[in-house]
């Protein structure tokens, strides 16, 4: 072997020997990177923002991968936790869903039943009544549906009703008899009632000229004095 042909060997041998460091290092950042990182997990993100109280579902979020020292404590990592839970407030796109964000629904107490109806956005208490809440539905009829004989008149039909839950705001088709010729808004409000106050609330959806909800202040008595149920105009302008 000449000395042209041991100074090749010896290129070569370094070659390889650089080679070998250079993979050293490589392997040695990434060990120092994920002993920094640590293993990721998964999280979730909203995709649009969601009202507070409002229903979460699955299609609301995203999917997203990340360290898990970078996610707080209470990050949502199974989807599966939304099951029959409400946001707790406001919830801003691009937030993390976190488990203090959520809440369980209220739930049905022995001998109620969920019903819902469409209230008048500008007849309801607009962005006032949350889930949980408290309220009077109050129905007001006309001499038509009362009979001739009698004034028209404002009723409670059930007094402290409590709201389940607060669905979307739809615009309504305006009706045939309605000569504005705009279509009105409403939002589907589902209240937990025993059946008699149900087949009230039905009845007055059907019947009554406009249903109303007046938000019940906490602490407020829960039983209405007597008179203080119905009311008309000739009865108060005669006193």
């Amino acid at each position: 072997m000449n000395s042209r042909q041991r100074r090749g060997v010896v290129l070569l041998l370094l070659s390889v020997l650089c080679a070998f460091a250079a993979f050293a290092g490589v392997l040695s950042v990434i060990s120092d990177v994920n002993s920094k990182v640590g293993p990721e997990v998964t999280a979730y993100r909203l995709k649009t923002d969601i009202a507070a109280y409002g229903k979460l579902e699955a299609s609301q979020f995203e999917k997203v991968t990340m360290p898990k020292r970078w996610l707080s404590p209470t990050a949502v990592t199974d989807i599966s936790v939304i099951d029959s839970k409400t946001a707790v407030t406001q919830l801003r796109r691009g937030s993390l869903l976190q488990e203090d964000m959520i809440v369980q629904r209220p739930a049905l107490e022995n001998g109620q039943q969920e019903i819902a109806i469409m209230v008048d956005a500008a007849t309801g208490v607009a962005g006032k009544i949350t889930q949980g809440s408290l309220v009077n539905i109050f129905a007001t009829f006309n001499d038509e549906g009362l009979g001739k004989d009698k004034p028209s008149e404002s009723r409670i039909i059930v007094a402290n009703a409590k709201v389940l839950d607060i669905g979307q705001l739809t615009a309504l088709e305006p009706k045939k008899d309605d000569r504005g010729g705009g279509s009105a808004e409403a939002v589907p409000i589902t209240f937990a009632l025993n059946t008699q106050d149900a087949q009230r609330v039905a009845f007055a959806e059907s019947f009554a000229v406009n249903v109303r909800l007046a938000l019940v202040a906490k602490g407020s008595p829960t039983t209405l004095r007597p008179g203080d149920d119905r009311y008309t105009l000739q009865e108060d302008t005669s006193r």
